[in-house]
């Protein structure tokens, strides 16, 4: 019964100061949010389950270093740093490459052709979230499920994309934003 109650406490608490807002502007405002944050890490698995999850750590304004199979990459500015095999090898980036999906003017394209339908709520681990189906038509059609926290971040986010006539599944988890241990600097 405790457990029960501490629950139904918690979902009132993720409900309060949204519960008059709509489904679409709730997950603009996570998405602003989101935006805003000056760090986070992110681990993605794919559903085929072929190979570890990537994992990603990223600090704003334009810094993002992901962990993968093949090796690290880390995004610096306009300058991307591949570590395979034991060397680094230093690429140049298209200018704005990370700060555009930061920039409010590219968000606002998006969310001009977006629905959302609210699902409910449901645990991200152990955790109460919002459950959304968002579906957009820009840059192309797309369908996801998000998840929102009652700190108004993503949790998660489940996309499906066809890939060679196959569906696969992709979940992106969310974690430690506004962390300020998460520190990243070029590779020596």
């Amino acid at each position: 019964m405790r457990n029960l109650v501490c629950f139904v406490l918690t979902i009132s608490l993720l409900m309060t100061g949204s519960a008059h807002a709509g489904a679409k502007d709730e997950i603009k405002a996570a998405i602003n949010k989101f935006s805003k944050a000056k760090s986070y890490h992110v681990s993605m698995r794919h559903s085929d389950k072929q190979g570890p999850a990537t994992e990603a750590d990223f600090a704003a304004p334009d810094r993002i270093r992901m962990k993968m199979p093949m090796g690290t990459q880390v995004i610096i500015g306009d300058t991307m740093y591949m570590q395979m095999g034991g060397k680094t090898m230093k690429v140049p980036m298209p200018k704005g490459t990370l700060t555009q999906w930061r920039d409010p003017a590219n968000i606002a394209k998006y969310e001009a052709t977006m629905t959302v339908k609210a699902l409910g709520i449901e645990l991200v681990d152990g955790k109460p979230a919002k459950k959304y189906r968002v579906s957009n038509t820009q840059p192309q059609p797309n369908t996801s499920t998000m998840w929102i926290g009652g700190n108004g971040y993503p949790l998660q986010i489940k996309v499906d994309s066809k890939v060679l006539d196959k569906v696969v599944g992709t979940t992106i988890r969310y974690s430690r934003f506004n962390d300020p241990t998460i520190r990243i600097n070029p590779p020596k």
